[in-house]
């Protein structure tokens, strides 16, 4: 999860992502915010994101990309 926060931190330094839970929502991501987190989190977790995962509660929150992240690694 650190290495989680630390890659969305670095998108938008500007977002506290451990206290944000309507990151999507609350229109606090838009869709360029959206690929450029799912091109990182594919590339540092080994994972593959497709377009069937890009629903808002898969990112309202880093809690939910987490899972996601989670549920792509099996």
């Amino acid at each position: 999860m650190e290495k989680l926060i630390k890659l969305l931190s670095e998108i938008r330094p500007d977002v506290d992502f451990t206290a944000e839970t309507k990151l999507v929502s609350d229109s606090i991501l838009d869709s360029f915010d959206i690929v450029s987190i799912v091109s990182e989190i594919n590339d540092t977790f080994d994972v593959s994101i497709g377009v069937t995962d890009l629903l808002p509660e898969n990112f309202d929150s880093a809690e939910a990309i987490y899972s996601l992240i989670q549920e792509r690694n099996k």
